[in-house]
Order: structure tokens, then sequence, then C-alpha cells
């Protein structure tokens, strides 16, 4: 079983003392750093003081630099590092600012050690891992996404679709819904511009995905 280097920066003490007690008696684990801020933590890269890390586990709320706004930089230092954060925030800003920022996981302090143990093994053999409470939110967020989207249509807009996938001409479909062809090329525009699509294909394969 490959080594897993493991870096922690928490501000937390008690947290942080948690952790490097339950991952110093784990054999596939080595703790190469773990430390209180960001900073701290990029200067000990800096210096060479430290084995780099392949796992993260990194808190939002920190002295200095906060988690989310430190992982632009870290990953200029450690490309490959899979960023876990480990936080008492679970708004969805918060989430989707550090996913997107790279972050490969978002646990919950209250998750159990075992539970920070299975998502560190799962990130590194490549996957993701989410706190139940805050993968509810993730889906929920996309499920919404979709919703808005496929109701940005107007029914008129839906139909001139329904006729794009069913392989009718503009001309045609114009022939079928009773409108000029001007008036199914505004549309089309439009339906574009609503999708932020730029092609006939994009449309259609929006279309049926759906």
């Amino acid at each position: 079983m490959a080594e897993i280097r493991l870096g922690i920066v928490e501000d937390d003490t008690i947290v942080r003392d948690s952790l490097n007690t339950y991952f110093s008696q784990m054999e596939d684990i080595r703790i190469t750093i773990s430390g209180s801020s960001f900073e701290d933590f990029v200067e000990a890269l800096q210096k060479r003081e430290t084995v780099p890390p392949t796992v993260m586990l990194l808190d939002i709320q920190l002295p200095g630099l906060s988690g989310i706004e430190g992982i632009p930089i870290l990953k200029k230092y450690l490309p490959n590092v899979n960023i876990i954060m480990l936080t008492t925030f679970e708004d969805n800003e918060k989430i989707f600012s550090a996913l997107c920022a790279g972050a490969v996981s978002y646990l919950s302090k209250q998750s159990t050690l075992a539970s920070i143990y299975e998502c560190i093994r799962t990130v590194s053999g490549g996957g993701s891992y989410m706190s139940p409470g805050i993968a509810r939110k993730v889906v929920q967020h996309f499920v919404q996404a979709t919703r808005q989207n496929s109701h940005a249509l107007s029914a008129r807009q839906r139909e001139i679709v329904d006729a794009i996938v069913d392989g009718l001409s503009y001309k045609m479909i114009a022939g079928r819904l009773g409108i000029s062809l001007d008036t199914v090329r505004t549309h089309i525009m439009q339906i574009y511009r609503e999708l932020n699509i730029h092609s006939k294909g994009e449309l259609i394969k929006w279309a049926l995905e759906r």
C-alpha cells in the first residue's frame, strides 16, 4: 500500500491535535506538516522544511489567508495535491467557492475521524468524497440549476426546439407553427443566448439530454 503524505492546516488546537494523534497511528499515512496558518505552511514549503504532502486537510477560517484564498497558491506549489476542506461552514457559497478553486472534497468538522480517514483514502485513489449533508447540497444545487435552465424557454421556444430535434429546417418550422421565418430566426438567437450555446448540434444535444 502506497504511503499517503498528509498535510494539516487547522488553527483550532484541539481539532489539530486530535487529527495528529489519530492519523499518526495509521500505517499508510505519514503526517509531513501540521500547522495553524496557511502562511506558515507555505513558508515551510519554500524553505523545503517538509516533504510535500499528497493530501491536504485544509480549514477555511484561518488567521491570515483563508483556506479558500490559499487554494490557488497551494496549487502553484503542489499542482497534484488533493485538497480536502475540513470546516464548520456548510453554506452553498463556501462549498462551491472551495470546489471551484480546486478542492476535491469538502467535509464537515462534525465528521468522524474514521470518515475523514475514508475520505483521505478515497481522494488518494483518484476519487472525491463529501459529507452526506454537503453532498445533498451539491446535488440540490445542480438539480435546481437544471430546472431553471429548462424553464428559461417559453412555450413557443420549446416548440421550436422540438421541431429542430425532429429535423425540420427553419422554413419548415415557420410553416408548422404558422409564424414568419424571421420570427423563427429571432427565437433561435434568443434560445442560444438563454442556454449559452452556439450551434444547432449543441441545441439538439441539450434537448436530448433532457
